[in-house]
């Protein structure tokens, strides 16, 4: 079992309810990484819903730090379902507590065979294994790869656009899962505009997942390319939304983002 997927194990505390640990390993510099807690919000789910269909979307919400090293409980709530669809409900909470410290809502589809198009292209870009790897000065960031293919400083910039390689390092294979914790990888936008960090904080993140299980089965641990841009910045918000991409070239999913900052 690799790293990553330990720290999404869960144990069964009765119907619709878990109990976890937040990893100190996937710490960001506020708390837990925003990408893990919204993955761990979907496994919840998923490891409740067994049977309903693959993940199509996720929001999550962030409203309290995650601590790291804490222990967790996490509550799962079907909220209506029909033959093809089914709406689920994930809230975190610190184990023992009653402090909402996330929350998610999941869309499980049954997927039919239909007409398919993709209107977008996967942009022109090198192998991931020619870009350099810039790993972030964060304990998660220690574990993921992340290749800028249009350079590895992200401030002061022209375009708040940008297209990065990205793979988490414990060999985990994609999976809905494994695109959550990648869709918060990018730096909030207004680091782009800016000539150096600034504090912020994630909102809001959605992802809607177009791949398959079978054809995320098919980019095993590999890269992903993430399409990301910014969107408005203003009154200490910051928006941006990405088109996630496998080295295949298959869109495997897109997602957005509200940022704070300051």
């Amino acid at each position: 079992m690799s790293a990553l997927e330990k720290s999404f194990v869960l144990e069964p505390l009765g119907v619709g309810e878990f109990r976890g640990m937040a990893d100190p390993a996937y710490e960001a510099d506020n708390g837990m990484f925003g990408g893990w807690t919204a993955a761990l919000l979907m496994r919840a789910v998923v490891q409740g819903a067994e049977g309903q269909g693959s993940v199509s979307a996720i929001n999550v919400s962030y409203l309290s730090r995650v601590v790291p090293g804490s222990l967790l409980r996490l509550r799962t709530q079907a909220l209506g379902s029909s033959k093809s669809l089914s709406t689920w409900r994930a809230e975190l909470f610190e184990d023992g507590g009653s402090v909402l410290l996330a929350t998610a809502n999941v869309v499980l589809a049954h997927r039919r065979a239909s007409v398919a198009y993709t209107e977008m292209k996967m942009p022109a870009v090198p192998p991931p294994e020619t870009v350099e790897d810039v790993r972030l000065p964060l304990k998660f960031g220690q574990r993921t790869e992340i290749r800028n293919v249009d350079g590895a400083n992200v401030f002061a910039r022209a375009s708040t656009r940008s297209l990065v390689w990205e793979r988490e390092v414990s060999g985990r294979a994609i999976d809905a899962v494994q695109l959550a914790y990648l869709a918060d990888i990018g730096a909030p936008r207004v680091f782009y505009i800016s000539s150096g960090p600034r504090p912020s904080a994630t909102l809001t993140l959605s992802l809607y997942i177009h791949a398959t299980p079978e054809e995320l089965a098919l980019c095993g641990d590999g890269y992903v390319l993430s399409d990301m841009v910014g969107t408005r910045i203003e009154s200490s918000t910051v928006g941006s939304k990405a088109n996630m991409w496998s080295q295949s070239g298959a869109l495997l999913a897109t997602t957005e983002q509200l940022c704070w900052f300051r």
